[in-house]
């Protein structure tokens, strides 16, 4: 959990007394290290669940402060977004029945926070990324008004110098602009921790870097973002960017991104990487720190190192080197912060046993795992994981190319069986973990490969937005059922039915397969592609993809009948027909109020424009099918208003022609 006492504006004098903080808590930290007062008598692990917050409709609901306020409990806390919130767990000692303790506290808590969303009308979501998420619910409005995120996003806009830009290749591609860190709210994941020595750190962590890879790719429950079918994990590459600070002209600098797997392996310390990261990134949050860790010390207490922990929480390697204090004593744990949130709790714990079960197993069967992999191998099967899944392909220990849902299946679930039977782990928690784990990957259903498998189901039986609202009222449902994710049955569209078209806005149902002319074009064009597509309005655009004007079907007929001469001549350009400046809607825009503008203006299609820009078109017909598909669900026959409505938009379109 970050630090959330944060001062937003830093003057450079301020700047320069948290730095100079900072490099004194690290130094009290080499202090503690060298004369072991980090503790080393214990082995604990912990967790910290993030979820999303629905409505009734399945969409984001901005409920967090409210929940948060019925609820009165430090486990609880905030995320980025209005629509996300944070579990922490208590740490437990990593032996016995740890496991099923920890299910039944994460279940506990999910069980409290559940009901109090409830009364709000609300429900709650453990998914990597919410199906449902729109790019409209990620406006600055939600962003949660706390000094550290209001800090952070500031901070944050102001390196990078303009636009967030995500460009992500899956199965389809997805090239989008946005003003502010926002993006980075569509994903929710479950950190796993895990508490260690200060002389066996650099051993597991490095152990901890090899292992992420098979074990994100058995996790993996992230394929979906705004109904694009990206990576297995798109938490991965789309939250990396969503921190890049990095401009494009410095790409040819050794400059890295404070998301990241890493450079290189750790040698000794995890000093090395304190100091690293020190000397590479910016202070890009500060807080007024009071404390001097040395005179703590000499108290025989461990100082909070406060500066050392806000700036810590600013750099997002996907295993975090972590200091912390446990009853009085300080630690230090690797989180490991690639895990996604969900399909199910038990799915969850599954993933976090297989971790720690072959963290323990490889850090004491390998004496030195960076001499039987290369750093480059581990990074490189990280990346396959998270775009692939059980898909990927591995280079493992010694050089050898493996499939991944192999190697887990045959080789490391036994290894991770060892780890934690040789931590004391109770068998029952072993057998029903890894159980779960081993019948999954047997299966091949993951989080993502439900989710793929039900979107490419229902695609062929309803839209783009009624599959996305399916996907996650089911995915709710079988939550709820205790059954783990292998154990799914496939999403029917029927279990978002929920959802009323008022609900809806623009974004959701517009067409953005566009197909569009010049100005300066000729009229010919415009039939053909009329002809072709099976469309009747083509936009007008600019070469920078500005909106200009509007061609419907009408325009052609009626130049060709006013004008009749003229077909077979000299070409006609586009801009002499076209309609400019036609009126036009945002992708926030309600359904309700798109239609009423249509029926105001007696216009039959809307374009949709975003920052001057076309994005799509959403017409008349588009609306019919919503509402007959919502009337086809409610009652046999379509209500006598709709078909009035029918009627009412047949006159208008006389009118327009």
């Amino acid at each position: 959990m970050g630090e959330h006492n944060i001062d937003r504006h830093l003057e450079p004098e301020q700047l320069r007394s948290f730095m100079k903080s900072l490099l004194r808590e690290l130094e009290a930290l080499e202090h503690m290290i060298a004369n072991g007062m980090i503790e080393s008598d214990v082995r604990r692990i912990g967790a910290e669940q993030e979820l999303f917050i629905v409505d009734q409709a399945w969409r984001p609901a901005p409920l967090a402060l409210e929940i948060l306020e019925a609820l009165t409990d430090p486990h609880y806390t905030t995320e980025i977004g209005l629509f996300n919130l944070e579990i922490n767990l208590d740490p437990l000692a990593f032996a016995g029945d740890c496991f099923s303790r920890m299910e039944q506290e994460l279940t506990d808590r999910l069980n409290r926070v559940r009901t109090v969303a409830q009364k709000l009308g609300a429900e709650i979501v453990l998914t990597g990324i919410l199906p449902t998420i729109r790019k409209s619910d990620l406006d600055i409005r939600n962003l949660t008004p706390k000094p550290r995120y209001l800090a952070l996003n500031h901070a944050l806009s102001k390196l990078r110098g303009g636009a967030y830009e995500f460009r992500l290749k899956g199965t389809d591609e997805l090239i989008v602009k946005h003003d502010s860190m926002m993006l980075e709210a569509c994903c929710t994941s479950f950190q796993a921790h895990f508490q260690t020595d200060a002389e066996h750190f650099a051993r597991l962590y490095n152990v901890a870097q090899v292992i992420s890879a098979p074990v994100l790719a058995a996790a993996a429950n992230s394929p979906l973002l705004f109904g694009r079918q990206l990576w297995r994990e798109t938490r991965i590459p789309l939250f990396q960017q969503a921190v890049d600070t990095r401009s494009a002209s410095y790409h040819l600098r050794e400059r890295c991104s404070r998301v990241s797997f890493g450079q290189r392996w750790m040698d000794q310390s995890v000093l090395e990487f304190f100091r690293e990261d020190i000397a590479r990134f910016k202070v890009i949050l500060g807080a007024y720190i009071a404390e001097d860790p040395f005179a703590v010390l000499q108290q025989g207490l461990p100082p909070e190192l406060k500066a050392f922990r806000v700036f810590n929480g600013t750099v997002y390697r996907w295993n975090r080197p972590c200091y912390g204090i446990v009853n009085g004593k300080a630690h230090l744990r690797i989180e490991m912060r690639a895990l996604p949130a969900g399909p199910t709790v038990a799915d969850e714990v599954a993933n976090a046993a297989f971790f720690y079960g072959l963290l323990n197993a490889l850090h004491h069967e390998v004496p030195d795992i960076t001499k039987v992999i290369e750093f480059h191998h581990a990074e490189a099967n990280f990346l396959a994981a998270a775009e692939m899944g059980l898909d990927a392909h591995m280079t493992w220990l010694g050089g050898r190319t493996i499939p991944a849902q192999t190697l887990i299946a045959q080789q490391l679930i036994p290894q991770a069986r060892e780890g934690l039977a040789a931590a004391g782990i109770a068998a029952s928690d072993i057998d029903r973990y890894l159980g779960i784990l081993h019948e999954r990957i047997i299966s091949g259903q993951t989080g993502s490969q439900w989710l793929l498998n039900s979107f490419c189901k229902l695609k062929k039986e309803g839209t783009r937005d009624e599959v996305l609202t399916a996907l996650t009222a089911a995915t709710v449902n079988r939550q709820w059922q205790g059954a783990a994710v292998h154990q799914w049955p496939l999403a029917q569209l029927e279990e978002g039915r929920a959802m009323k078209p008022s609900d809806l806005r623009v974004e959701e149902f517009m067409t953005t397969d566009l197909f569009t002319v010049e100005p300066h074009e000729p009229i010919e064009l415009v039939a053909h592609l009329m002809d072709w597509r099976h469309i009747r309005h083509v936009p007008v655009e600019d070469e920078q993809g500005r909106l200009v004007g509007l061609v419907s079907c009408f325009e052609i007929m009626r130049y060709l009948r006013q004008q009749p001469d003229r077909v077979g001549n000299e070409p006609i350009a586009v801009s002499t027909i076209m309609q400019p400046n036609p009126i036009t809607v945002t992708p926030e825009t309600s359904m309700v109020d798109a239609i009423a503008l249509m029926r105001r203006e007696r216009v039959d299609s809307l374009p949709v424009v975003k920052d001057e820009r076309l994005v799509g078109i959403v017409t008349e017909h588009d609306f019919l099918n919503i509402v007959a598909r919502f009337l086809s669900h409610t009652q046999p026959e379509p209500a006598p208003s709709l078909l009035r409505e029918r009627r009412r938009f047949k006159v208008k379109k006389a009118h327009v022609s």
